[in-house]
């Protein structure tokens, strides 16, 4: 045989085993991660009760466990529990030195595991948690990865109802902020240390939406506590939630105002009308009363008092205070029955004596004595003749002299009291004082619930800036 056939079959054969090594290696691939895990966690060479050592592998330090997680949802934000449900990936990593490896030059990025008790794990636990629990669905929501530096990264899903103590002196203007605190339970910060990833400890979900609250921001700090056993390492985000005020605008504050304006109109029906103003004042206040009831049903009973509640309580009495101007009409308008008749009995009386009166002086004139002379009658009446007592004060009417007008009382004076008076009222005929209680309430009803307006929106918005 040639040598240039011996070259070309030695070539070929050594392609053929190239190749088969190749697929070999492929093959064995998953087998060569099988051993590297037997090799760092088998059994007799990996203990996971003992902590990692601290930074470069000393022993007098703390292990470090650097901290990061990503907000998926916040399903509610309860106000009469004071709590909050969110559910969140939790993420921890640290350096266990004892898990080195070969990455079979840097083909093998990182090994996997599912299962949380085949390495030290760092005892965290979320210290305002109420309820919450692991997501196994289809598999349990949880890795482990190791690096081949020695690096554990651990993931987790979780959902959580929290602890959120709530400031609600605000209500409904108010902005709440609730924590998120997690800390160690056993280890003391002497033995392991929590804290915040560089960069971006926390994410958030784009669309987040809340049905009556934003998220307006967040902030990651420490809250390392105290105890008798030692100082604990402990961390906390901060979410600052605002009220969504149109909710409240639509369902809260405009009905209460439409109750109170409707409240109004019994002051334009007529003061004879009662069965109609009793049903209006009687229906506004009920409805009302419901309304507050229902507001306070879904707040807990906190011991102080509720921008809410001063909302509710001064419309509750300004439709209370409805009802009660037609009371003061009522009384007022059968008060001025009872004085009018009263003055028309008197004036009758008074009308009987003048001609009483002026029959006595006929008759004297028609008298005669004996010697037939007319019996002369003084001119001047009695003091107590109640038509010179008339003239009298007419006369002095006439003599004071002029005073300034009055813009106040010429105003007041379009009201007179008097039911007999037939002074036109706005044009409407007669009035009478129990009608002057209606203008008047026409006018200051308004004027007095704006002022409230003004000094309420201002007060509590006012405040609002101030704790922000």
């Amino acid at each position: 045989m040639a040598p240039g056939h011996y070259f070309w079959a030695i070539f070929y054969f050594a392609c053929l085993c190239s190749a088969s090594l190749a697929n070999n290696a492929k093959v064995n691939f998953r087998e060569k991660e099988k051993k590297i895990l037997d090799q760092i966690l088998g059994a007799g060479k990996y203990d996971a009760r003992i902590r990692p050592s601290g930074i470069n592998g000393t022993d007098d330090k703390a292990t470090q466990v650097f901290v990061n997680m990503f907000l998926r949802s916040i399903s509610k934000i309860d106000d009469y529990k004071m709590e909050y449900s969110v559910q969140l990936t939790f993420r921890e990593q640290w350096l266990d030195e004892r898990l080195k490896f070969d990455d079979i030059g840097g083909r093998l990025k990182y090994l996997t595991l599912t299962e949380a008790n085949r390495v030290w794990m760092p005892d965290l636990f979320f210290s305002n948690e109420k309820e919450g629990h692991f997501h196994n669905i289809i598999m349990p929501n949880v890795y482990i990865r190791i690096f081949p530096y020695g690096s554990v990264l651990y993931s987790i899903r979780i959902s959580l109802t929290l602890a959120c103590p709530m400031n609600l002196k605000l209500y409904p203007l108010d902005r709440q902020v609730c924590s998120l605190r997690m800390a160690s339970y056993g280890w003391t910060t002497a033995d392991l240390v929590f804290l915040w990833k560089e960069g971006d400890p926390v994410q958030v979900v784009k669309n987040l939406h809340l049905p009556r609250f934003t998220l307006e921001k967040f902030l990651t700090d420490y809250c390392n506590s105290k105890t008798n056993t030692g100082e604990y390492s402990c961390l906390k985000v901060d979410l600052l939630f605002k009220r969504e005020f149109s909710y409240y605008l639509i369902q809260i504050y405009i009905p209460c105002c439409m109750l109170v304006i409707v409240s109004w109109v019994s002051f334009w029906l007529d003061q004879g009308a009662v069965p109609a103003r009793v049903s209006l004042g009687v229906t506004t206040l009920l409805t009302m009363a419901t309304q507050t009831s229902g507001i306070n049903a879904s707040l807990p009973p906190v011991s102080y008092t509720k921008a809410i509640d001063v909302w509710t309580g001064v419309c509750l009495t300004f439709v209370f205070g409805a009802l009660l101007e037609f009371a003061l009409v009522n009384y007022a308008s059968r008060s001025a029955d009872r004085a009018a008749d009263i003055q028309r009995e008197n004036m009758k009386k008074k009308r009987r004596e003048m001609e009483q009166v002026s029959l006595d002086a006929a008759s004297d004139l028609l008298d005669t004595d004996s010697n037939a002379t007319f019996a002369m009658k003084p001119l001047v009446r009695h003091p107590g003749d109640p038509m010179a007592m008339e003239k009298l004060r007419q006369c002095e009417v006439h003599m004071q002299p002029p005073k300034r007008p009055n813009c106040c009382r010429t105003w007041w004076s379009r009201f007179p009291t008097s039911p007999l008076k037939k002074v036109p009222c706005f044009g409407r005929g007669q009035c009478s004082r129990s009608k002057r209680i209606d203008v008047i309430s026409r006018i200051t009803f308004p004027l007095v619930f704006a002022l409230f307006n003004l000094v309420y929106w201002s007060t509590y918005l006012f405040r609002e800036e101030e704790e922000d």
